[in-house]
């Protein structure tokens, strides 16, 4: 039969059509689904703020929610200021590596090579890359008592400022575990001065953002009058407030950035690209330093692994990083194997963020997700403040298993702090008890009720309580310095335990916490390890003969006995959950 290549080429152009318009019907219905999702967040009084979604390098969806200004009902936009918080970091990694590229810098070099001034004590055995990495074991300057009383407000040269936290004792030998630290990074902020001649914030434009066209970015100044820029507000209560002042001398190059959600597309796009750093570099970048926990991994002002795809147990490898800061908060998360991109910028503070991001991931790979909810400590804490502690107690048990609402130990922990800014410590106290017998297994609920109860002056309580969260996790600082400072003696708490080889012997093996979700646990010597699926290998760490702790995160195992005396599963306890994973060799 003699062919027709004019109805050929006509079905084949009808058939392209068809999957062009298919194609775009469908990136049609994730736009939908994306604003019907953030319009929820809003409309629930859980965000506040700029978002920007990029899909195969191309922007899908932009979009300001809310005030960027209340007083004056301005709204946010896409080209809306905000401070970045800690999504800094990334930027104060990148000048640390530009600098080693251009040979005037070694990561592997004492600190003090570049500060001499430096105490020798600890910058002798302290490297950039430690501090890079948060493994310096520097104190974090932001987690001292009455910081934010004491020092938030007061101007600083960097050089004044490092003495602040330089002669203070290391909280571990450098390099040994991962304790998040905003000291660290502020010390890359003058490392870089130091060794480039030109201050921090001069630095950004220079090498970054001028390079970039990021015109609506910098070092945010409190004095400068700057266009579009956002006002922090903090939840007070059931309603909203400015937020407390804060020196940006303090966040300097662990936090003081402001940017907008274009503008971090611009950075997203370059960093595909050796346009301001060789590959080589690039790879150094985000390449997993430090093991981490939930397939998360801390790489160079990068938290990078594989992150969860909406409600299903699916995941894709992405690199992001969170920021928070008086009156915002922030997040942006990159999939370099599709090239997209999530960008949230909230001035409200204490937005989450984090599920925001992971149902946007859900809705871009077609997967199911969740909806937001109304909060119970939202509604909880409207009710206390409207009608007294004991009506809300009792609205509290009456809506915490409604499918309308979701219960969270963070957010709860949260109006309980609340609670007690505004003297009303009673009733945090009652709060914190409600966290307990909800999330009996979170160190952090102990120390936060062991804090309302010295607030209360019911001090053997506290040191009770206290001494449950340290059982709990024995990494808990916190909670041994305030035991210390309650005249407890701690000497049992900090003590070494040993367990035997051969009972670390019984324990190894592997262990499915979830269908395709396995634990292993090896043995090197008398160190046992762990590591879960797609995760690196980390130690873990004895506190009786069968508990043992992670220092990389808050968690715990604990392998537990069949009745013939056999270990036939392991309890993993983290963030107040608990799984438990039976043996599978």
């Amino acid at each position: 039969m003699k062919s027709n290549s004019n109805y050929l080429f006509f079905k084949n152009g009808i058939l392209i059509l068809l999957l062009l318009l298919s194609s775009m019907s469908f990136a049609q219905a994730k736009v939908e689904q994306i604003e019907e999702l953030l319009s929820t967040y809003e409309e629930y009084g859980k965000f506040n703020g700029s978002v920007l979604v990029s899909d195969q390098g191309k922007v899908i969806y932009k979009k300001g929610f809310g005030m960027a200004n209340m007083e004056w009902d301005i709204p946010n936009q896409p080209n809306t200021k905000h401070r970045l918080g800690s999504i800094t970091k990334q930027f104060t990694a990148m000048l640390i590596l530009q600098l080693v590229e251009e040979g005037k810098l070694d990561l592997k070099a004492p600190i003090t090579t570049y500060l001499p001034d430096y105490p020798k004590a600890s910058g002798d055995i302290i490297t950039t890359h430690h501090l890079l990495t948060h493994t310096s074991g520097i104190p974090n300057y932001t987690a001292f008592p009455k910081f934010m009383e004491d020092e938030s407000r007061n101007p600083y040269t960097p050089e004044e400022f490092v003495k602040t936290f330089s002669d203070k004792a290391l909280d571990f030998t450098p390099g040994e575990k991962f304790s998040y630290s905003n000291s660290g990074y502020f010390l890359l902020g003058v490392l870089i001065e130091k060794l480039a001649g030109k201050s921090y914030e001069q630095m950004l434009q220079d090498k970054i953002f001028i390079p970039l066209s990021m015109k609506d970015s910098g070092y945010d100044n409190h004095g400068d009058i700057l266009k579009n820029r956002a006002t922090g507000y903090e939840k007070q209560g059931g309603d909203y407030v400015n937020s407390s002042y804060l020196d940006m001398s303090i966040p300097y190059a662990a936090g003081s950035i402001y940017s907008t959600v274009e503008d971090l597309y611009k950075w997203d796009q370059a960093l595909y690209t050796t346009s301001i750093l060789p590959k080589e570099y690039m790879t150094m970048y985000f390449k997993p330093h430090i093991p981490g926990f939930d397939n998360l991994h801390y790489a160079y002002g990068w938290i990078v692994g594989y992150a969860k795809i909406g409600k299903s147990t699916d995941s894709i490898y992405a690199m992001g990083h969170g920021g928070g800061i008086n009156g915002f908060n922030t997040n942006i998360s990159r999939t370099t194997s599709n090239n997209s991109l999530v960008v949230l910028l909230n001035n409200t503070g204490r937005a989450p963020l984090n599920d925001m991001t992971k149902a946007i991931l859900g809705i871009m790979h077609g997967k199911e997700y969740d909806m937001p909810k109304k909060s119970v400590a939202d509604a909880v804490l409207a009710v206390i403040e409207a009608k007294g502690i004991e009506a809300g107690l009792s609205h509290y048990n009456s809506i915490k298993e409604s499918e309308n609402y979701s219960l969270s130990e963070n957010e709860m922990n949260t109006i309980g702090y609340q609670l007690m800014e505004s003297d009303k410590v009673e009733e945090a106290n009652k709060v914190f008890q409600l966290i307990i017998k909800e999330f009996p297994t979170s160190s952090n609920a102990y120390d936060s009720f062991g804090e309302s109860l010295m607030k209360l002056g019911k001090n053997d309580l506290a040191i009770k309580n206290y001494r449950k969260s340290v059982a709990l996790n024995p990494n808990n600082q916190n909670g041994i310095d305030s035991l210390k400072n309650l005249g407890d003696d701690v000497s049992d708490l900090v003590k070494e335990v040993k367990v035997s080889n051969a009972v670390l012997e019984t324990y190894i093996g592997k262990y499915e916490l979830q269908p395709g979700f396995i634990l292993s646990v090896t043995r090197e010597g008398n160190q046992l390890k762990t590591q879960a699926t797609g995760q690196l290998v980390f130690d873990i760490f004895p506190k009786s003969e069968n508990e043992f702790y992670l220092k990389v995160v808050d968690a715990q195992l604990v392998f537990n006995k069949n009745d013939a005396g056999d270990i036939d599963s392991v309890t993993l306890f983290q963030g107040g959950r608990e799984m438990i994973g039976k043996r599978k060799d």
